[in-house]
């Protein structure tokens, strides 16, 4: 069975070789091989260079696309896998690859197609508390407007199998594609698991990019996908 990890890269030139040597480290199941697709999305400091300097290693591939946001790095990332089972990995050091076994065995041991990595459930560090208090609202609303009670809709390590992700249409722009990705997964009939991890918080300062205007991006489709949009 073959995991494909995928990550979409924006100005990251501080972090990609070091994220992608740990992605290639990282310990995963017996059975289990890896790929690794990188989509450097339009990035306009040292991070196509990095990137041009790792390519043409087993088991990597380097996609280049010009700037179009996350939500379209990640769909050009999953039109490049060949995987079983899918796995979001963000560029920066927030999330630790080590974390993949736990995060992979509830689909390996049959419990569900999808399992969310919930920083909420494990230990958070460095986390501003207004980036904490916007994701609360967004995860009591999410879990109040749908009735599934989830703590993170909006964490980077969501994995899922093939099947899930086959014939899903995403409409969504840069950072809204957590909600309309778990709406339609609820509504094709998946559960989701969650599993705890550790996550460590990066400042503006050292690259974080969600602000109060991407943050309202995330959260206006839990309210657009309940009352205005069935697609």
């Amino acid at each position: 069975m073959k995991l494909s990890i995928v990550i979409p890269a924006y100005n990251e030139e501080s972090t990609i070789a070091a994220i992608i040597s740990k992605v290639q480290a990282a310990a995963l199941p017996i059975g289990i091989s890896r790929e690794i697709v990188v989509v450097n999305d339009g990035s306009k400091d040292g991070t196509a260079d990095i990137l041009g300097r790792l390519g043409g290693q087993a088991g990597l591939l380097i996609v280049h696309q010009s700037n179009q946001g996350k939500t379209a790095a990640l769909l050009t990332g999953f039109k490049n896998t060949t995987g079983d089972i899918l796995l979001i990995q963000d560029a920066d050091l927030e999330y630790d690859p080590n974390q993949y076994g736990k995060l992979l065995q509830p689909i390996l041991d049959g419990q569900t197609e999808v399992v969310y990595g919930s920083r909420f459930l494990g230990r958070i560090d460095a986390m501003q508390p207004i980036n904490r208090w916007a994701n609360e609202i967004s995860n009591g609303t999410f879990s109040f407007l749908y009735g599934a009670h989830l703590t993170d809709i909006n964490t980077c390590y969501k994995v899922f199998t093939r099947r899930a992700w086959e014939g899903m249409v995403i409409t969504a722009k840069n950072f809204a594609f957590e909600t309309e990705f778990t709406v339609k997964l609820l509504r094709r009939g998946y559960s989701i698991k969650e599993v705890a991890i550790d996550y460590t918080a990066r400042s503006r300062q050292a690259g974080k990019k969600i602000n109060w205007s991407t943050a309202l991006e995330m959260f206006w489709p839990i309210i657009k996908y309940r009352f205005f949009s069935r697609g």
